[in-house]
């Protein structure tokens, strides 16, 4: 492998290639990597996106991985895919990125993590949004001691997805507590132990069997409380939004981040306007993936570990849903 010009690869040419695009175009710019080519299932899409970034296009996800250029694979599809991918990936010797979330279940993400141990090779799950200068300054805070006993933490969601949006996703809980659950983790040191929560649909009545609205307690392992919401529900409009926001509070001190700090008055890929920081949280997350598959040593701020509690403690979420009590949260 060229340790300085990492060849990367897409597999998946969706909204979010677009994000990773912009990462890798300016680790090009720095002669860091460069995007080698993209296979999407549609191949209008894959075309089109190819030419957007000026690479190749590749006829089957096989030929992407058996491609010599490539050192790394970016693994952007629809989560039910992404073991079937990242195994064909690592297996050809590639390091894999994978998107959030990580996979479908508890078992595909032990499968990944086998995987991964069996051909040493890099997979580095896609936990953008703790790679942000703020979150990493209330963790180091908080580790170091100077904001105290953990009292309570507040990851925060509220942007509302049209109806023609929200159709292409799947509900809240899915589509966006896996966010909320790797930035408490990462934030607070901590784990959720146990929880309760509840879902509704405010503000998608044609799509009823998807909740736009989900709120969950945690007790986390110091005893401390944290509460998540997640929705596409509506607009936070008032003067200091949760647009997305994560607040710390210690005994002795807290911490807070926020999306609306960096706000352009254009539209997003997704949203109403353009939220600064979320391409700055790709961006970062993919400069530090880029910088272990070059030094090939490291590890991500948020492995697989924290993928694998985070994936039990949102099917935990489900449960409480679903029977209306506490469930405790546990990995083996």
């Amino acid at each position: 492998m060229n340790r300085k010009n990492i060849g990367v690869a897409f597999i998946g040419g969706g909204e979010v290639s677009i994000l990773h695009g912009r990462a890798i175009q300016l680790a090009a710019r720095r002669g860091d990597a460069r995007l080698v080519g993209l296979w999407n299932r549609t191949q209008s899409t894959a075309k089109r996106r190819a030419d957007e970034e000026g690479c190749r296009v590749y006829e089957t996800p096989v030929a992407l991985v058996s491609d010599p250029e490539v050192d790394a694979v970016f693994i952007l599809t629809n989560l039910e895919t992404h073991l079937e991918y990242a195994k064909l990936a690592m297996e050809a010797g590639k390091d894999v990125l994978v998107e959030k979330p990580l996979c479908a279940n508890t078992r595909e993400i032990r499968e990944m993590i086998s995987i991964a141990e069996r051909t040493g090779r890099i997979c580095f799950p896609g936990h953008n949004m703790i790679y942000e200068s703020g979150m990493a300054r209330t963790r180091r805070l908080m580790m170091d001691g100077h904001l105290g006993d953990l009292v309570s933490c507040y990851v925060l969601y509220n942007i509302y997805h049209s109806d023609e949006r929200a159709s292409t996703l799947p509900g809240v809980i899915r589509q966006l507590l896996t966010h909320n659950l790797y930035t408490l983790m990462y934030c607070t040191g901590q784990r959720p132990l146990e929880t309760v929560a509840m879902k509704a649909n405010r503000n998608h009545r044609g799509q009823p069997e998807k909740e736009d609205l989900a709120m969950v307690l945690y007790r986390m392992e110091s005893g401390g409380l944290a509460h998540l919401n997640v929705s596409f529900a509506a607009d936070d409009l008032s003067p200091a939004p949760w647009t997305y926001t994560m607040k710390l509070i210690g005994t002795a001190g807290c911490g807070h981040y926020t999306y609306q700090d960096w706000v352009e008055v254009k539209k997003g890929i997704s949203h109403s306007h353009t939220y600064t920081a979320y391409q700055d949280t790709i961006t970062n997350e993919v400069d530090a993936f880029l910088a272990i598959v070059r030094d090939g040593s490291g590890t991500p701020v948020s492995g697989l570990a924290d993928a694998l509690w985070a994936q039990t403690a949102l099917e935990a979420v489900e449960t409480s849903i679903a029977s209306g009590r506490r469930v405790p949260i546990t990995v083996d």
